[in-house]
């Protein structure tokens, strides 16, 4: 890694409790948490961002949210996120074949139609200037209300956030 984390201890006490919380649930704390809590203030402010586009509440599936977290980790190259969530997707009832054809997920027939739309929003969204075509748009409509187009945007913009914040700092899978 190209910045190494601080020992637990050094951290501010709100960030030793989310923390606590990722080794409760991963078993270790995580080198992403580690260096984003560096900066107490980003850290806090991504850590609520992540909380709203990851609440059970969501118009859009955890299937799916996870399944955009992953092809956008697979563009920018973020090994450590495609594993982590990867194996998020598998918990949230992806089947291996269907997580190891995202990376070609346009000659699968393992892809639903919605599937599908949000996936090549995610493609366009990641790949270019974040500028999608009408046709895209009116496809997306076909499956997602204007709420859920919201929520899949800021999903995939934190995404490359993350997985590009992970990626320049050489954090491991």
């Amino acid at each position: 890694m190209h910045v190494q984390p601080k020992p637990v201890n050094r951290y501010p006490w709100f960030i030793r409790l989310f923390f606590a919380k990722q080794k409760h649930t991963y078993g270790t704390v995580l080198e992403p948490g580690l260096l984003w809590g560096r900066s107490k203030w980003v850290f806090a402010t991504v850590a609520l961002l992540y909380g709203a586009l990851n609440r059970r509440g969501s118009p859009l599936s955890g299937a799916m949210r996870s399944m955009v977290t992953v092809r956008v980790s697979q563009i920018n190259h973020c090994e450590f996120c495609v594993d982590i969530n990867g194996a998020t997707l598998h918990k949230r009832g992806a089947s291996e074949d269907k997580i190891l054809a995202l990376r070609i997920w346009r000659e699968s027939v393992l892809f639903e139609p919605d599937e599908r739309a949000a996936l090549e929003y995610t493609e366009q969204v990641t790949h270019t200037d974040g500028r999608v075509t009408d046709d895209l748009m009116a496809q997306l409509r076909g499956h997602f209300d204007e709420d859920t187009i919201v929520e899949l945007t800021g999903l995939i913009a934190f995404q490359n956030l993350s997985s590009k914040f992970n990626a320049a700092l050489d954090i491991p899978p």
